[in-house]
């Protein structure tokens, strides 16, 4: 991992502070971030990532976001990539994650 992505997954934990039990462990040269044990989000190559339902996905889809593909041969149409206004605002992003972890 570099110095930069522990900063981007510190960062990310600092804005989830409100979130009771939020963790980030090591996977796939990222981060999954979990509320005990439920996985809800990845943090990879800078850029983070939840996990969505049917209703959640549409939040993202307004904002233009895209699927997680870990590799061009590779999409996970289950986990969308986070808006940078809503990673920006601590409350805004608590809720989205919060939506995240009911999923």
């Amino acid at each position: 991992m570099s110095a930069k992505n522990d900063g981007f997954k510190d960062f990310i934990l600092d804005q989830l502070t409100e979130l009771d039990g939020v963790a980030a462990r090591p996977m796939f040269g990222g981060y999954g971030l979990y509320q005990s044990a439920e996985f809800f989000g990845i943090i990879h190559k800078g850029r983070l990532y939840f996990k969505v339902s049917a209703t959640t996905v549409l939040n993202y889809k307004k904002h233009g976001m895209k699927p997680f593909q870990p590799n061009p041969k590779q999409t996970l149409t289950s986990f969308y990539e986070v808006p940078i206004d809503v990673i920006e605002d601590a409350e805004v992003l608590t809720q989205w994650a919060a939506e995240a972890v009911e999923k």
